[in-house]
């Protein structure tokens, strides 16, 4: 055997073990329990296997639902997303991440969840509005890891990411949650369907968001005005169309799509698998907390309620008290 052809034989070796290796962890999540512990599913792919693709993808479900008037005007008023983008941003991915990484039954987990219902309780929100928001952190992370990441999720992980999601919909007292990945993704298509639409207001929302995104690595290297057409390249044509923001040219997204690809690519054949988990306060784009932060103190309260409410009050805002147990202690604290 040649030199050369021996070289080939062991770089060839080397990307078949890579490439075992990257496995390897798809064959423990295939061994839990997608029902009676689906964190642990949701864990291991938003921290291990997919850190940067599911970030991603949340935020990008979140940002979707500006298009959406009755949230995306609500968010407008009450000027948290314009005025303290950074801040808004960083209690929003701690608040959501605290049940992921202590566990969504947890005294930790039931402190991030009775926070943003102390929150939410202050507006008149709809249950539908609730369930739209609830079932793009269902959709869009597994339509993000199928087109860009560098393996599609198994059929397990995605009952196990929706029976996670299912779990903290309860715990926020939404009602009607679906119960298949299949019916939170017909419900996700309908509503948007009937319900995406023009607003400046949201419209405000959504620009002072893409200019939080061109603060973050890598997008900070580069022009605003680039960051926003990469922004638009990833948007589809129903969600350009509620913001009015101009449709990207063939080339724009062959490249943009393209290059995340790419990443999948070079992920699966080339980079070792993530040992340690990595949650986005490691990341860089949490910045307002450089000394920690007590999870009961996150989130914005102005005194009163910003927003008018209506005389009379949605059913879905009666509801009695949180559904959340007030078993954490008030000494609870994270560091960074």
């Amino acid at each position: 055997m040649s030199a050369a052809s021996t070289l080939v034989t062991r770089a060839m070796r080397a990307v078949q073990n890579r490439i075992g290796e990257r496995y390897r962890l798809r064959g423990e999540i295939a061994r839990m329990d997608s029902t009676k512990n689906p964190t642990e599913i949701a864990h291991a792919l938003a921290t291990k296997e997919f850190p940067w693709g599911i970030n991603q993808a949340l935020s990008f479900a979140l940002f979707r639902t500006y298009a959406v008037p009755s949230i995306g005007d609500l968010l407008y008023k009450t000027g948290g997303f314009t005025k303290e983008t950074q801040k808004r941003y960083d209690d929003t991915v701690l608040l959501l991440e605290a049940p992921l990484e202590y566990g969504i039954d947890s005294p930790l987990g039931r402190a991030g969840i009775r926070r943003i219902n102390q929150m939410h309780g202050m507006y008149d929100i709809s249950n539908d509005d609730f369930l739209y928001v609830l079932s793009t952190f269902v959709v869009c992370p597994v339509e993000w890891v199928e087109a860009y990441e560098w393996r599609p999720l198994t059929d397990h992980e995605v009952r196990g990411m929706t029976n996670y999601y299912r779990r903290l919909g309860q715990l926020m007292g939404i009602k009607g949650i679906p119960e298949t990945y299949e019916e939170f993704k017909q419900f996700y298509e309908d509503y948007e369907t009937a319900n995406f639409a023009f607003s400046a207001d949201a419209l405000a929302v959504a620009d002072a968001t893409l200019d939080l995104l061109g603060t973050f690595r890598p997008y900070s290297f580069l022009p605003r005005a680039v960051v926003r057409r990469m922004s638009f390249a990833l948007m589809d044509d129903r969600l350009l169309k509620a913001f009015r923001y101009p449709k990207p040219t063939l080339p724009e997204r062959i490249l943009v799509r393209g290059g995340l690809k790419l990443r999948g690519r070079a992920i699966r054949f080339v980079f070792p698998p993530r040992t340690e988990p990595k949650y986005s306060r490691h990341t860089g784009q949490v910045r307002s907390y450089p000394n920690g932060y007590r999870l009961e103190e996150l989130g914005t309260f102005a005194p009163g309620c910003p927003v008018p409410r209506p005389a009379k009050r949605s059913a879905a805002t009666e509801s009695a008290g949180c559904p959340v147990p007030h078993e954490v202690s008030e000494t609870d604290a994270v560091s960074s």
